[in-house]
């Protein structure tokens, strides 16, 4: 992980989560600026670890720390009674780039959604989201996700039509870039969607690139992180780019930290949900339980503390029939200081597909 995530994190526990719009802002602002300082590959315009699929963390320390305190990755190897096989045709250029081929229930149920694919309603997804960070109130935001790429945000339902009129679009980029890598995995070259999807965002690990290529992404990448920490009054020096299990930790914290971004946007296209599922399963440190939430089947993704640091894990919750993510929960990583802790947060999704049309009149 970049610029000093953790050192980070615990400072941010007594900070209230961060209003949407707000995060959306200091997002742009830190895409504008990672932009100009060429601290990412020329095709991903922010650093892959902000996401505001998980805005709880963010805080006091400013904008700056919001490319260092998101990153979440992690997952992996899986038991299943009858598992079929991701097997990824070819590999990237670029050293941890090669897809591993998975065994997993994962893609088994990927495999299920997308058998069952149909046309979907409506042309816009509607997603409430409730976020809960340590003993903290819950927040609640409600996110309109058009099949035209427009994303609205607001902390009332009744708050999104004046957003849409107002045309308050927070989309960027990097949202529909994630999808469409999603989509890709779904039914095309996965080890070319693995790429897609981690490229999404800026990132200092160079996928796709020649080695030398790689280097100097990598390079700018710690030019600007000796900038923000100046900044902070820290001083480190520079270091050199990770290799063998290091590195493939790193792009696989972007892998899931993108895909989960896009199953949380996507949630109502089965498209969306399968590749991701395709994707998360070549990861090799997730596992897979069966679970039960609210009487319904569910599924278990535990990502470990490998690709956080050694930091943190995230458990995501989904459907086990239909694959809709059903909550995501970041927890300390075991043996961890409680003073240095990750504040432990919870996120519940609800999402249903509606009109623009429906919304814009009021009518939910």
């Amino acid at each position: 992980m970049i610029v000093d995530e953790m050192d980070l994190l615990s400072q941010l526990k007594d900070v209230p989560p961060l209003r949407s719009e707000a995060y959306e802002q200091a997002r742009a602002t830190l895409r504008s600026a990672m932009v100009e300082s060429g601290a990412a590959p020329v095709r991903a315009e922010r650093f892959s670890w902000v996401r505001n699929f998980r805005v709880g963390v963010l805080g006091k320390v400013g904008i700056g720390a919001i490319g260092a305190v998101a990153a979440a990755v992690a997952v992996a190897t899986v038991a299943t009674s009858t598992p079929r096989s991701a097997a990824p045709a070819g590999a990237a250029a670029g050293s941890a780039s090669k897809a591993p081929a998975v065994s997993s229930r994962l893609v088994s149920l990927a495999s299920d959604i997308t058998a069952t694919d149909g046309p979907l309603p409506g042309d816009a997804s509607l997603v409430i989201r409730t976020q809960t960070v340590a003993n903290r109130a819950p927040y609640v935001t409600y996110n309109l996700y058009t099949d035209g790429g427009d994303v609205y945000v607001t902390d009332t339902e009744g708050a999104l039509p004046a957003a849409i009129a107002h045309h308050d679009n927070l989309a960027e980029p990097e949202d529909s870039r994630e999808v469409a890598a999603a989509r890709l995995a779904a039914t095309g070259d996965l080890a070319k969607a693995r790429e897609q999807m981690v490229n999404a965002t800026a990132n200092p690990w160079g996928l796709g690139l020649s080695p030398a290529a790689a280097q100097e992404a990598w390079d700018k990448a710690m030019a600007e992180e000796q900038r923000i920490l100046r900044e902070k009054g820290v001083t480190r020096s520079p270091r050199p780019r990770p290799t063998g299990k290091a590195l493939e930790d790193g792009i696989n914290n972007v892998l899931w930290t993108n895909s989960v971004d896009a199953l949380a946007r996507g949630a109502e296209d089965p498209d969306v949900r399968a590749g991701v599922l395709r994707l998360l399963s070549t990861i090799p440190e997730v596992t897979v339980a069966d679970s039960t939430t609210g009487g319904q089947p569910t599924l278990t993704i535990t990502a470990g503390p490998a690709i956080f640091g050694d930091s943190a894990q995230e458990v995501l919750t989904i459907n086990a029939t239909t694959g809709l993510p059903v909550s995501s929960a970041v927890s300390p990583a075991p043996g961890q200081d409680p003073a240095d802790a990750t504040p432990p947060s919870l996120e519940t999704y609800q999402s249903s597909r509606v009109t623009l049309a429906n919304i814009e009149a009021g009518k939910f």
